[in-house]
């Protein structure tokens, strides 16, 4: 084996210890406690090689959110098909906001300020694909032109953070989050079929 591709699988694996030494502190303490030299100690390196992998903290987080994200698609992605599309729709729902139940630090790593919204949507980007496919091929089979899709990719999406948001902090147990979502979605969807008087 060319020494070339050993050196690269061993970066890669170094970045992988990294990655899952920054996600276990994060998911357990939150980000306060997510530091360059604390992640360093916990993969046994010293931080300069931490650094040569990401270049502070902000990019580290920008990883998490990513891997966050990518994480929440596997969930969403295993999902058995439902044929019923109401029901698709608040599989999903319930899918969400159980993902932020379950993993609270990372879910608020995900939506605040601390990667910049840019780089958010783009590591959102396939989650907000999924809903707007959900959401046409809801539309589709049953004759509903929604007016503005991104907009109502929007609005479902922005009912499933509020609500996740609130179950993450606490406030609502997860059995209660999920159901508030499932209402949220259906009445969302309810107006959606109800034509305009």
């Amino acid at each position: 084996m060319p020494s070339n591709t050993r050196r690269a699988r061993e970066r890669a694996g170094t970045r992988d210890r990294i990655v899952e030494a920054a996600l276990t502190v994060l998911e357990n303490e939150g980000a306060a406690a997510l530091t360059i030299r604390r992640i360093a100690a916990d993969v046994e390196y010293t931080a300069p090689i931490v650094y040569q992998h990401f270049a502070g903290k902000d990019a580290l987080v920008r990883e998490l959110v990513g891997h966050g994200y990518r994480l929440m698609m596997a969930d969403l992605s295993r999902l058995p098909d439902e044929p019923d599309m109401d029901r698709r729709v608040l599989r999903i729902a319930r899918a969400y906001v159980r993902f932020a139940t379950e993993h609270p630090h990372l879910y608020q790593a995900m939506n605040d300020a601390t990667v910049g919204a840019d780089a958010r949507r783009q590591a959102a980007a396939p989650a907000i694909g999924l809903v707007q496919e959900l959401l046409t091929d809801w539309s589709r089979a049953h004759g509903v032109a929604l007016a503005a899709p991104d907009e109502a990719c929007e609005i479902v999406w922005g009912a499933l953070y509020g609500i996740a948001s609130l179950g993450s902090l606490d406030s609502l147990s997860p059995d209660r989050t999920e159901r508030l979502a499932e209402q949220a979605l259906t009445a969302i969807l309810q107006g959606w079929r109800t034509p305009a008087a």
